[in-house]
């Protein structure tokens, strides 16, 4: 959906002397994008978290802050509305690839094809095309066949998983599980993995290679690290398991308080922010004073490994950043960090039951053959201060943690707290490398248009404190928002319910400049706006090609 037009969205950049669009080729910055895989809001050190990011907080400190950047509510269409720079319904993937044999309503509905579809652009191609060395390494999750993957899709290097997730460390090959059915391809080719292998390790090696290939080029770079920590499972080196032994003891709800209150000091929330609250607990979901001694155990066992998962991250991110250093082209690189969705609560035993060879034992748990994940309630600690989870529409479904280090020539600090997308990407990445819209058409090929909008007005300073009246839309797996300026329209659904029997979206509405935790619905006391904003949605949904599931009620 193309958000409004802002005036100061056409000014020009001041740093850029000319003009981006008249930037000569060696004067270009390079863009190193680096995303990880349901990292949620508040784990990171600047932005509240416990667990030791030192690299991630120094380039938040030297950098921007961005504490109101979107995604889609997961990690495939987040991935279609980043390369593509338009709506993921648009862009092939209105659900995700796995849920499409689950959904028969779906099938075979244009904008829903599982993979980033032909009708979209590509900004690997983009800027290829506009003199720049293009690489990947990590997660892919938008096609699994050969003319699918990013081979074929602008990147001239890759390193790529097809897949949504898998094991962390080399596959099994005597009775694999589904976690080891996994397909790793190098420049659209099959490679074999070496024994030693561990992912967040491994791409950091490749990428770095990949770059190092490329020095004395007069080219600058494009480089995409789709780390897929700390996606599940919870895998992480011995060492890094080791040292968080003992951290999450006071469980849930003490590092959550801890963390919201850190970001209460470091001015990401207002003192007075009213958080939201977590899940009320019952039976089935206990709190942490409901758990016998062995099950706190096991659960603060969960949360270190996924803390260790996050702190190997971060140290291999500060050896791409010390390489970028070493080979002088730290000052003039644009560096974008962020998160693909909220943070994940799936039981994922559920759709992964687990293999022969499992081991999920106290000693094995984060190492080979284990397969866990964090669970629900740690989940609730990631996405603090903000409501729910990944796959949800709500706040920790869609906000994540971003942080931009601009080049040199533009360099400037702080936080940013303007509204922004990862659609909004693309466009920025083609303003900088002085690439023009491309319009509606590759090559000859109809495609649908950018309908992001380039986000450097906002980092450079050049945009106004407040941009008026953003509009953001959204929809998966029959969760729904739209959110007006600080208005914001919530309908969400229980997982799995599409039949026509399922019961009507039940609409919520928020007044995010005041109650960005959700805590306080606004519909029943502003009928007329919420009829408004369903009308505007219902609109959004028709533009992008939203497919609606069988329906008893017009409430929905």
């Amino acid at each position: 959906m193309k958000r409004k037009t802002l005036p100061w969205l056409l000014c020009g950049l001041a740093a850029l002397g000319s003009g981006p669009l008249q930037a000569e080729a060696a004067e270009r910055p390079n863009i190193l994008l680096i995303m990880a895989d349901d990292l949620g809001y508040s784990d990171l050190g600047s932005f509240g978290g416990e667990i030791e990011t030192p690299v991630l907080d120094g380039l938040a400190a030297g950098g921007l802050q961005l504490t109101q950047m979107y995604a889609a509510p997961s990690c495939s269409p987040t991935r279609a509305m980043l390369m593509s720079g338009t709506d993921n319904h648009l862009a092939g993937l209105g659900a995700m690839a796995e849920a499409l044999p689950h959904m028969p309503f779906l099938q075979g509905k244009p904008g829903y094809e599982g993979f980033l579809n032909e009708q979209s652009f590509s900004i690997a191609e983009l800027l290829r095309d506009a003199g720049y060395r293009t690489s990947m390494v990590g997660k892919w999750h938008l096609g699994l066949e050969s003319d699918q993957g990013p081979a074929a899709r602008g990147f001239e290097q890759s390193f790529a998983l097809l897949e949504a997730g898998g094991v962390h460390f080399k596959p099994s090959t005597e009775e694999p599980t589904r976690l080891d059915r996994i397909s790793y391809r190098e420049d659209g080719k099959p490679v074999t993995l070496p024994d030693d292998f561990y992912s967040t390790d491994f791409y950091t090696d490749k990428l770095i290679t990949y770059l190092q290939e490329g020095e004395g080029s007069d080219k600058p770079f494009f480089a995409y690290a789709a780390y897929t920590a700390p996606h599940w499972p919870l895998q992480a080196p011995d060492a890094y398991i080791d040292k968080y032994r003992g951290h999450y003891d006071e469980g849930y709800d003490s590092v959550r308080s801890a963390r919201i209150e850190r970001m209460k000091s470091l001015g990401l929330i207002p003192e007075g922010f009213a958080s939201a609250q977590p899940l009320p607990a019952n039976p089935k979901l206990p709190g942490w004073d409901q758990l016998s001694p062995e099950q706190k155990r096991y659960e603060a066992r969960r949360m270190e490994i996924y803390a260790a998962m996050v702190d190997n991250l971060d140290d291999n991110i500060g050896r791409l950043l010390d390489y970028l250093r070493e080979s002088g082209q730290y000052e003039n690189t644009l560096i974008v960090f962020l998160s693909d969705n909220g943070a994940a609560a799936d039981d994922h035993a559920h759709f992964y039951p687990a293999g022969k060879n499992t081991d999920n034992s106290p000693e094995n748990m984060g190492r080979r053959g284990s397969q866990i994940d964090y669970g629900l309630r740690w989940a609730e600690v990631s996405a603090a201060p903000f409501r729910l989870f990944k796959i949800t529409t709500a706040e920790g479904g869609i906000s994540v943690p971003a942080i931009v280090k601009l080049p040199a020539a533009m360099s400037r600090t702080g936080l940013v707290r303007n509204t922004a997308r990862v659609d909004d990407l693309a466009p920025t990445f083609l303003e900088l490398a002085g690439a023009p819209d491309p319009g509606a058409s590759y090559r000859g090929q109809p495609k649908h248009p950018i309908t992001g909008q380039s986000m450097l007005p906002l980092l450079s300073g050049n945009g106004p404190e407040v941009a008026e009246t953003p509009v953001l839309a959204g929809e998966l797996f029959g969760n729904i928002y739209y959110r007006e300026g600080d208005l914001k329209l919530l309908g969400l659904r229980p997982w799995g319910d599409f039949g026509p029997s399922r019961k009507p979206v039940q609409w919520q509405l928020f007044d995010l400049s005041k109650d960005r935790g959700e805590r306080y619905d606004l519909a029943a006391s502003e009928p007329e706006t919420v009829e408004r904003l369903k009308a505007a949605w219902h609109e959004y949904a028709d533009r992008v090609g939203v497919v609606r599931p069988p329906e008893k009620s017009p409430e929905s």
